[in-house]
């Protein structure tokens, strides 16, 4: 089975949603990522809750969405939470991991835990049995458009043998931050599973979208 992709909807231009979310639909994209940012734990702002409500109504791509917020155990009612979405929120803005994923787990949807580049593999240790999934952040976070950081791909080979010897290889790998067509290749051949792909990979300035997304698939099989 190949690589799953999960756009981030942030680098859709709002006049062309539509019919970008018609073009997923058609060729069988398997979430729609979604960047909460609260210009504290990261310097931007993105993706409110009425937006993500909204999307939901537009289409039945499970959502991804990802917690880029400080204190997120205070905020998930806020996101009015669907069974089989993915919600990843980051270690480094909670002391309640366990907490978090078990509310997320009750809304039938799926708990990841997000590490930006620094924060070492050991903090999942005792997380594991909790995890649908571990996000990697491959940038650090905030922006679009940033170079992929040269340790990211044998941090995601260390995960994927962590989570191999620990029996929690049904763990999935999520990779986010400049999955460009060739940096996928090696994060794919690494061990990652789902790629939160952008301007590197899917939305080009004058590109086809069906294309690009035919393309990419090919470096994630």
């Amino acid at each position: 089975m190949g690589g799953k992709i999960s756009p981030s909807m942030m680098c859709a231009p709002l006049a062309e949603l539509e019919a970008y979310i018609k073009i997923f639909e058609r060729n069988g994209i398997e979430y729609l990522h979604m960047d909460v940012m609260d210009g504290s734990f990261v310097p931007n702002l993105m993706l409110g809750t009425d937006y993500i409500k909204q999307m939901r109504g537009m289409t039945r791509i499970p959502l991804d969405i990802h917690l880029m917020i400080e204190k997120p155990e205070d905020k998930l009612d806020w996101f009015d939470i669907q069974p089989g979405e993915y919600v990843s929120f980051h270690i480094e803005a909670t002391r309640h991991a366990q907490r978090i994923c078990a509310k997320i787990r009750e809304k039938g949807a799926k708990p990841m835990i997000a590490l930006n580049p620094q924060t070492p593999l050991c903090a999942l240790e005792d997380l594991l049995p909790d995890l649908d999934g571990v996000l990697l952040m491959t940038v650090n976070p905030g922006f679009a458009g940033q170079k992929l950081i040269p340790q990211m791909p044998d941090k995601i080979a260390r995960l994927r043998k962590m989570l191999a010897d620990s029996d929690n290889g049904h763990i999935e790998i999520q990779v986010d931050g400049n999955t460009s067509p060739q940096n996928s290749k090696i994060m794919r051949e690494s061990g990652a599973d789902i790629f939160v792909v952008g301007t590197a990979g899917l939305f080009i300035t004058g590109a086809d979208m069906e294309k690009s997304i035919e393309e990419y698939r090919k470096h994630i099989q």
